[in-house]
């Protein structure tokens, strides 16, 4: 076996499928061009050997590293200048990496972890733009002169350890021009970011097996097109890709997507496996891992539930991801669609002082974007979820605000299943409940993914006496969507259903489940000790009255005011055990 020390460079276009779908003469016929007229003449002229081309990619093998970044720094100008005058999305632009490392010779091809980190960094490498490692870095620095930003310590895909890496600047880029002063440079709402789901692998060695995998991919991909805050990329883009090994962050800069759903399929006998993986494509960590274990018995019942499943889990992973980036941007750069999503991170912590947070965060993003209709369902949330705490006295403002925001943002946005079950609840506070489960229902038409929607009809087929229907849907709910934000919330009203239902030692096994999840919670707390007091333990039932008022102070009298039902009988059960043992709070107008 041979080895030599070497520069390798791997290259690919930019965007190269897409070009190819739209126009594959035509990026054939310049792609030639460029590499007969300038690209092969300039390798050659820094004495580097084309070691085999790819389709869109190169693989280009230097003796020395300084030849192969000079090499890499001219093709990237030079194309800068070729491009000019040519229609954006005719242009061919290339991102280059570049490692130094031991590699294995086999004819004229050659292998190696060295290569293998001169792919990933090309991966991760703007449009127009090179990354190279730090072993280059360290070999090249002060003998060239061009800029070097340090992008840190990067876990790179099947690669054990973390690299070191730089991008390479000589003061141009193939991005977009800035817009003029004056306009605002960001993402409108609009346009959020997109999930591509790649084919899954079939694993079984079996190529009858193949039907199953590519359905599996095909439901997933439908079932998730029904989240409309998450655009999901097309089958004919994504199954391009089919077959291929793949770098996500490739997968990412060529299909305009910021998330990537990966997975295999192995059959063993009478048995299925399929394993799953959201992958974020800027930065190729993995956000959610599912395995999934299934018998054979119905091949098309299994793979409807996998997709299912898949599908509820999806969007509450991909929203909390999206928080987290929002979190890390500056006040002043704040889109709509980040506004948005800061508040329904506060929606989701079921606190008063949050539902306030929130609301002012609604209220800019419907400032910055009028049409914004899921912006508006937000703000009505806010309004209609702290009526709970409000002096009855005073909510009729504050109604007739979320029952506004809540109509206009159906007005606005007639497909978003969130502004109908706003709707929704809007019209069960107005006690018009055959209207409040239409609108959830329609919700639920609209995406019938939507955890939120089948716990909220559950809820209300409870509010109207149809308990034991909502106890089944709001536990499939629960059983579907195991990690969502709002699982917490949903077992509080599903402890409320067992208060109605008079299965009470039930009912605070629930709510303990929602203390688990959210021990701060002062709400979570007050229904705690609702359910102790009914179970007739008194004195834990006084401890959990004491920390919801620690939480949160004048939090136990402002609920007091709380009616869920319209029956008074049913209320009357519902607060039977404080008012038994003297620990039903005095109200207030707080």
């Amino acid at each position: 076996m041979e080895r030599r020390l070497a520069a390798i460079l791997c290259a690919d276009v930019v965007g190269y499928s897409r070009m190819m779908g739209a126009d594959e003469v035509g990026t054939l016929f310049a792609l030639k061009a460029h590499r007969a007229e300038f690209i092969d003449p300039e390798i050659a002229r820094h004495r580097g050997r084309i070691v085999k081309l790819m389709g869109d990619g190169a693989l280009i093998e230097f003796a020395s590293v300084v030849d192969a970044l000079e090499c890499a720094v001219a093709i990237q100008q030079g194309m800068r200048e070729r491009n000019a005058g040519v229609a954006a999305n005719r242009r061919v632009a290339f991102r280059i990496g570049i490692n130094i490392g031991d590699v294995i010779v086999e004819g004229e091809d050659i292998y190696g972890n060295g290569v293998n980190i001169a792919a990933r960094l090309e991966a991760l490498a703007e449009p127009g733009a090179i990354c190279v490692s730090g072993n280059v870095f360290n070999a090249v620095e002060g003998k060239l002169h061009v800029d070097f930003e340090d992008l840190g310590l990067l876990t790179l895909k099947n690669i054990d350890k973390p690299v070191q890496a730089y991008r390479v600047g000589d003061g141009e880029t193939d991005e977009p021009e800035a817009p003029p002063e004056g306009t605002d440079p960001e993402t409108p709402a609009s346009k959020k970011p997109a999930i591509a789901v790649l084919p899954f692998t079939n694993m079984s060695g079996d190529p009858e097996q193949e039907y199953f995998s590519d359905g599996l991919t095909e439901d997933i991909i439908t079932a998730l097109s029904y989240w409309r805050s998450f655009p999901v990329i097309a089958r004919n883009s994504t199954f391009f890709f089919k077959g291929q090994s793949v770098v996500v962050q490739r997968v990412g800069h060529e299909l305009g997507a910021r998330y990537v759903l990966e997975g295999s399929v192995r059959r063993v006998g009478n048995r299925l496996r399929v394993n799953a993986q959201l992958v974020d494509a800027e930065t190729g960590h993995s956000l959610w891992v599912e395995r999934l274990d299934r018998p054979m018995e119905d091949v098309f019942a299994v793979q409807d539930e996998i997709a299912r499943k898949i599908a509820f889990a999806i969007e509450p992973e991909l929203e909390q991801a999206e928080i987290a980036r929002s979190a890390s941007r500056r006040p002043n750069s704040l889109t709509a669609w980040d506004l948005f999503l800061r508040g329904m991170a506060h929606m989701y912590k079921v606190r008063h002082d949050d539902y306030l947070t929130a609301r002012t965060l609604f209220e800019r993003a419907v400032q910055l974007e009028p049409d914004y209709g899921e912006a508006w369902a937000g703000l009505g949330w806010s309004y209609l979820r702290e009526l709970e705490f409000s002096d009855p006295d005073g909510r009729g403002d504050m109604l007739e605000k979320g029952m506004e925001a809540a109509k206009r943002a159906v007005a606005l946005d007639g497909k978003s299943a969130f502004a109908h079950v706003t709707l929704g609840t809007a019209f069960v506070w107005v006690e018009q409940f055959d209207r409040g489960i239409a609108e959830v229902e329609r919700a639920l038409e609209l995406n019938p993914y939507y955890a939120h929607a089948h716990m909220a009809l559950g809820n209300r087929l409870d509010l109207v006496g149809r308990t034991a229907e909502g106890i089944e849907k709001m536990e499939v709910s629960l059983d579907l969507n195991p990690r969502d934000p709002s699982r917490a919330m949903y077992m509080s009203f599903l402890s409320r259903a067992y208060i109605s239902q008079g299965d009470h030692e039930r009912a605070l096994d629930w709510v303990r489940h929602a203390v688990e999840q959210s021990p701060d919670n002062p709400d979570f707390q007050y229904r705690l000790a609702i359910c102790l007091a009914l179970c007739d333990r008194a004195d834990e039932a006084r401890a959990a009255l004491t920390e919801c008022e620690r939480l949160e102070p004048g939090y136990p009298a402002r609920r007091a005011n709380w009616r869920p039902y319209r029956e008074p009988e049913r209320n009357e059960a519902f607060f039977a055990g404080l008012v038994r043992h003297g620990l039903m709070p005095t109200t207030t107008g707080a």
